[in-house]
């Protein structure tokens, strides 16, 4: 399927459509918005023209990033990644504590489904604001809430505050996860944007490993609270970054005052918290065809079509429709927002695996999961030796084919193994998948400018998060499903009949007979074999809306307006 099959998309001569969305094809001349853009020559990659270099050999305007003007806003933006992504791991290791000190151990898994519920629905709203208003200000703000949510955590009197207060740090967070990425996207150029992203990937890699650490030292040796007010110093130096040395480059007054959607940031924000709280506390807080699930469902479902009808009416949409119209946009979405379905096998089950089956303790558990974490940033950051050969869509295709066929053999491994089987696929596994989301993330934003790039890249991160939490309930069902079965058939009567229920009676096989444990044994690994199919589907439905939905060729355009610079660039650039 070639780039020129979406008029709104690509115009016969491989050029992209003007950033209003709107069907009739741009011709290669500049044009003069902040975001104003030169047709691409049709290349994918950005081997064809150098950054600010027209398809019509226009002049480049003077680069206006150096690395030493760009070292303390990269600074502050791996510090404010990394507030936002240490801090979903942090908190786990010291639940027991928590609970012990605050009580309300019934209702502690908000300590997490807060936060992710609030990061998930403000994406949109951050993305549109950042737009509007510009990414500094999105961003100072979005540290600001972070921090005051934390030392809020911090004086938490009672579960149901510490959840409240969870929330005001998620609000927080929204900002950070979508605003870090654009700034990443405005600061270099399309030939430097993946050595950002796999420091930024670098970030979560080193999080996700030593956020359960961090949080299991502070816990056992000082007090659980310290675990929100680490983030003060950290969000302190990444503010005063911020402040000083990132600039943003001037835009033209507009003739109207900007207008901020604030009925459809609702509507969204309605949508979004009904629809996560229903998959989050699914099958958990209450069955699934209960009335509390099927009331949430059906009311997510009514604000939803109300979400479109606000959304289509209103001058300045938080949610526009050109992201699902433009097939490139949309079909990255549909990509990224299975990669967050996938994603929930190995983050969530493998370390259950690991232990259940394996018999390893927490910490071994840990590192057959970790390893991923090792190899994503490497081929992240080698990706664009590929991508600048063969294209975005193609490198994607072969990452996400790679990473279907490595879930595919996990179902295959003996039992009960090695521990090194698992790890070896979770390190191949990570390999693919750094070459499949990074390509994908550096080329929807190659294809807008500096005026869409914020709503686009939230829509991204925002369908990753529902992909998330979708499979965190899909999987889970699958996993209790098979489980229950399994346990239908047992040779002995009185076994716990849930996932979470078998997992802590494996933790004292004392309990159980050799028979009995071998069979729970049997059972997990069973049941997770199931998810990591279920977790393959996922990564067909990439495959898929790669291959129909994406244009061969990403339409990519140059911008002909100075980028986001630091503080040094502007005393270095020629005047």
């Amino acid at each position: 399927m070639s780039g020129t099959d979406d008029k709104s998309d690509v115009g016969a001569d491989g050029t992209r459509a003007g950033d209003t969305g709107a069907d009739t094809t741009a011709g290669p001349g500049p044009r003069t918005d902040a975001g104003s853009a030169l047709g691409a020559s049709g290349d994918d990659a950005g081997a064809g023209s150098p950054p600010g270099a027209g398809g019509d050999g226009a002049a480049a305007p003077p680069a206006l990033t150096t690395p030493r003007g760009r070292r303390p806003v990269v600074a502050a933006l791996m510090l404010g990644m990394a507030l936002a992504a240490i801090d979903g791991t942090i908190v786990s290791t010291a639940v027991p504590q928590i609970v012990g000190d605050l009580g309300g151990f019934t209702v502690f898994s908000w300590l997490f489904s807060g936060y992710l519920l609030a990061v998930t629905v403000t994406l949109p709203l951050y993305g549109k604001l950042s737009d509007t208003f510009g990414r500094k200000p999105v961003l100072i703000a979005g540290i600001i809430l972070f921090l005051i949510g934390s030392v809020l955590c911090a004086a938490a009197w009672n579960m149901a505050a510490l959840i409240a207060f969870r929330i005001v740090q998620g609000l927080g967070g929204g900002a950070l996860q979508g605003t870090v990425q654009t700034i990443a996207a405005d600061l270099y150029p399309l030939k430097e944007r993946p050595r950002i992203q796999a420091k930024l990937s670098t970030v979560w890699a080193t999080s996700a490993v030593a956020g359960p650490v961090v949080g299991g030292l502070l816990a056992g040796y000082a007090d659980w609270r310290w675990i929100f007010l680490i983030n003060l110093p950290v969000g302190a130096v990444a503010l005063w970054l911020v402040v000083r040395h990132l600039h943003e480059p001037s835009r033209p007054r507009p003739a109207a005052r900007p207008r901020v959607d604030w009925a459809g940031a609702l509507a969204v924000f309605a949508t979004g918290a009904l629809l996560l709280t229903a998959l989050v506390q699914g099958g958990v807080a209450w069955p699934w065809l209960s009335t509390p699930s099927l009331g949430l469902f059906g009311a997510s479902a009514v604000l939803a079509a109300l979400t479109v009808v606000i959304e289509r009416r209103a001058a300045e949409p938080i949610i526009p429709g050109w992201v699902w119209r433009r097939r490139t946009i949309a079909s990255v979405n549909l990509a990224l927002g299975a990669l967050g379905l996938l994603m929930v096998a190995p983050t969530v089950f493998l370390p259950t695996y690991a232990q259940s089956v394996l018999g390893l303790g927490p910490i071994a558990a840990g590192f057959v999961l970790s390893v991923m974490t090792l190899s994503w940033p490497v081929t992240a950051a080698l990706s664009d030796r590929v991508y600048n050969r063969i294209g975005f869509r193609l490198t994607a295709i072969i990452g996400i084919g790679a990473a279907l066929l490595i879930l595919l053999a996990f179902p295959l491994l003996p039992y009960p193994g090695e521990p090194w089987h698992p790890a070896l696929l979770m390190l191949l596994l990570g390999a693919a998948l750094g070459l499949f989301q990074l390509p994908l993330i550096v080329g929807v934003q190659s294809t807008v400018g500096w005026a869409e790039r914020g709503t686009t890249t939230a829509s991204v991160l925002f369908c990753r998060q529902v992909g998330q939490s979708i499979g965190a309930a899909v999987f889970g069902a699958v996993a209790n499903g098979v489980l229950a079965a399994r346990l239908l058939d047992a040779p002995v009567t009185g076994l716990p009949d849930d996932l979470d229920a078998v997992a802590r009676a494996l933790e004292d096989p004392g309990a159980l007979s050799a028979a009995a444990t071998d069979y729970l044994r049997r059972a997990v690994d069973s049941a997770v074999d199931h998810v990591y199919i279920g977790a393959a589907g996922a990564a067909a439905l990439a495959l898929l809306a790669l291959i129909t939905l994406a244009p061969r060729r990403f339409p990519v355009i140059t911008e002909t307006a100075p980028r986001t610079t630091g503080a040094a660039d502007r005393q270095d650039s020629p005047s």
